[in-house]
């Protein structure tokens, strides 16, 4: 009898375990996946004026956690959760092993325009739900690991669709549109459509957790556009409005989120800092101005981007650091004295290669970047935090570039990374949350 009601209760058991595996492997293009049924506290991070704090809606404002950044960007988190399986556990690993490095924040890509098996929005308006499910994934994940996101809406550059592809869709449509890109930002039509997209992306409810998109704690900030750039006449004017507008759109959809740019930091045409700090006189004719476009209302803090390597390619490596130890001077004192916000340097990039010119630190570029940083935070200013460009993990080489690497594969970067990690913890007390989820990689390591 004891057999027959363990068969009884077995059988059901087993059932529905076949029955999963058999709809795992047939429906491979929208795997089944199943919710989360619990997942940990996590508090919203705010600005509050040049310093950003983790929000506890019970304690007073002088008893808020203070919040500085060490982060990386992987741009290609959405793309590897499309598929389970072992693209899935790549980004695991990512987020797993940037958590062990005491990284807090990702930036990453929640864009894919145009066509393509992986695009995540196939047409105006219209989504491919396996890709959206990838998203999905990326942010329960990176909760999972006490990881938070800025995550980018759109790109400048034509990777991934980019703003090309919605002047596209416009003329495909029948609309007056001219042929250059920056119809982007002022063909009514292509605003509709960003903003359309901007509003699905933000109403959405994760597959996995439950969780709207707008109320998700693990979301960090929403990045308007990578690197905007606007080459027309009287582009500066365009952009500026197009900036103001999706800001504000941003925030009657979502208060709770901060709201960034995505610039390079550029200074424009109308200041003397164009010629004192840019890279070349280049950077000023592009329609972004650093100060202008940071000061909008809506923009919670200031963005910049940093390539010595690739803005200054025939410089040695004593003018490059020369040049970088200007370039985030400049920003940090603009984001104290003129902005009255925070500065990330949300993308910090260099060669990971010993230099040509007998130069043996191939670290030096990102030492000089985290030795500011990190007085930065001593002295409470508005440097708030940087972002490796760009870390990957074994089997996403598809994805590199000049300034990506594996960072475990080499060791004195990684070192360097995890040491400014301790540096930052060890002024600010970080968020309850990360050392719950994680074991603390600063045990031993602390300067």
């Amino acid at each position: 009898m004891a057999s027959d009601w363990r068969d009884k209760k077995l059988y059901p058991l087993l059932g529905i375990l076949l029955l999963s595996i058999f709809l795992y492997f047939n429906l491979g293009s929208n795997p089944i996946t199943f919710p989360i049924l619990w997942q940990s506290h996590m508090g919203f991070v705010s600005a509050n004026s040049t310093h950003f704090i983790i929000v506890n809606p019970r304690a007073p404002l002088e008893n808020q956690s203070t919040f500085y950044i060490n982060g990386w960007n992987s741009y290609w988190l959405m793309q590897e959760s499309v598929w389970a399986g072992p693209s899935r556990s790549r980004v695991s690993k990512m987020l797993k092993k940037g958590a062990e490095m005491g990284l807090t924040v990702c930036r990453t890509w929640a864009f894919n325009d145009g066509a393509g098996p992986n695009a995540l929005q196939i047409s105006p308006g219209v989504f491919n739900e396996r890709v959206f499910r990838g998203l999905d994934y990326v942010i329960v994940e990176a909760r999972k690991r006490g990881i938070r996101l800025i995550l980018s809406l759109v790109n400048n550059l034509s990777n991934f669709g980019g703003k090309a592809q919605y002047v596209r869709w416009a003329q495909e449509a029948g609309h007056n549109v001219s042929s250059s890109t920056d119809s982007f930002f002022s063909h009514p039509m292509i605003k509709d459509y960003y903003k359309a997209y901007v509003k699905a992306i933000l109403s959405r409810k994760n597959s996995l957790s439950g969780v709207k998109y707008a109320d998700e704690p693990a979301i960090f900030a929403w990045e308007l556009m990578n690197e905007p750039r606007c080459s027309s006449s009287s582009s500066a004017l365009i952009l500026q409005a197009w900036l103001n507008e999706m800001a504000a759109f941003v925030k009657s959809l979502d208060q709770k989120h901060l709201v960034t740019v995505g610039l390079e930091g550029f200074y424009g045409l109308n200041t003397t800092k164009g010629l004192e700090v840019n890279p070349g006189e280049w950077a000023a004719s592009l329609g972004s101005d650093f100060i202008q476009n940071s000061a909008i209302e809506n923009i919670d803090f200031a963005s910049v981007h940093a390539y010595p390597d690739s803005w200054m390619p025939h410089d040695d490596m004593e003018a490059k650091a020369r040049f970088l130890s200007r370039w985030v001077d400049s920003h940090i004192s603009d984001g104290d004295h003129v902005l009255k916000k925070p500065v990330i340097f949300t993308e910090v990039g260099s060669l990971v290669h010993a230099d040509n010119q007998g130069f043996a630190d191939k670290d030096i570029l990102l030492k000089t970047m985290y030795e500011k940083i990190y007085e930065s935070a001593k002295k409470r200013q508005a440097g708030a935090g940087a972002l490796i460009w760009q870390l990957l993990v074994e089997g996403v080489g598809e994805y590199s570039d000049r300034f990506s690497f594996v960072a475990w594969d080499n060791p004195s970067t990684y070192k360097l990374i995890l040491k400014q990690s301790c540096r930052l913890k060890s002024i600010f007390a970080e968020s309850i949350q990360s050392r719950k989820l994680n074991k603390d990689p600063c045990s031993g390591n602390l300067p």
